[in-house]
């Protein structure tokens, strides 16, 4: 029997352009493979991290260029020599163009979350078979959805009394109090999950925890789990890198 080729729905499906009957098909046939569920969600999580990475470029060069404009009209009126306007232009233009003239400064924890945090992205389809009957799993997953983190920490924690080791479950209730600075239950989380060592989810549970630890500034901490990011084959590993040369 001929193997279809989920590549082209995936894309369809993450871009909605499937109508009715095609995507009631396609939920189906997520419904019963876990490791469809878990490719559509890795493209969906890979687009929006290209996408907010292309906005980001942009807005760079954008105030580059605005740097640019009144560093011009500042040299015009000031009346500098004219080798100096021309330095200035220079290093402008480099920045613009993204070329390094000058090594990176070190960014603070601060600026690491403003450039490379963003909460775990989860789907429409994720594990609806269970939530249908755990309640607890649908209020927590509504309410995180919504960015309620508070709330959906709460029942997060009700569904892993019952089920202590759902992964999912227990990733998700990591990052809703990594947004409500409970750093350190965020930390036993995700290092149950990386821990358990037999689930989808252990790429995310070492990201997460990098940045935990880069949070609460246990920078040796943070260095030893972006290494590991480095050398595997995550989708974490570009950010991992870029953020192991601003760090080191």
């Amino acid at each position: 029997m001929k193997t279809i080729d989920f590549s082209y729905f995936i894309e369809r499906f993450n871009a909605g352009e499937m109508d009715d009957a095609e995507r009631k098909w396609f939920l189906k046939e997520l419904e019963g493979n876990e490791k469809l569920r878990r490719e559509a969600e890795l493209r969906k999580r890979t687009d929006g991290f290209l996408k907010e990475r292309e906005i980001f470029t942009l807005k760079e060069k954008l105030a580059a260029i605005e740097k640019n404009r009144e560093t011009v009209r500042a040299d015009r009126e000031s009346r500098k020599p004219a080798k100096l306007k021309y330095a200035a232009l220079i290093i402008v233009l480099a920045i613009a163009g993204g070329i390094a003239l000058i090594p990176g400064k070190k960014l603070s924890s601060e600026e690491i979350m403003n450039r490379y945090y963003s909460a775990y992205e989860t789907t429409a389809t994720s594990r609806s078979y269970i939530a249908e009957a755990d309640p607890d799993y649908l209020m927590a997953m509504d309410y995180y959805k919504i960015h309620d983190f508070r709330r959906a920490a709460i029942y997060f924690s009700k569904v892993l009394e019952n089920n202590p080791k759902d992964m999912e479950s227990t990733l998700l209730q990591g990052v809703s109090n990594f947004e409500i600075s409970n750093y350190p239950e965020s930390k036993q989380l995700f290092t149950s999950v990386i821990d358990d060592n037999n689930n989808l989810f252990i790429e995310d549970a070492r990201w997460y925890l990098a940045l935990c630890y880069i949070r609460t500034d246990e920078e040796m901490k943070a260095i030893g789990q972006l290494q590991e990011i480095k050398k595997s084959s995550s989708i974490y590993k570009s950010d991992a890198k870029k953020i192991l040369r601003k760090i080191n």
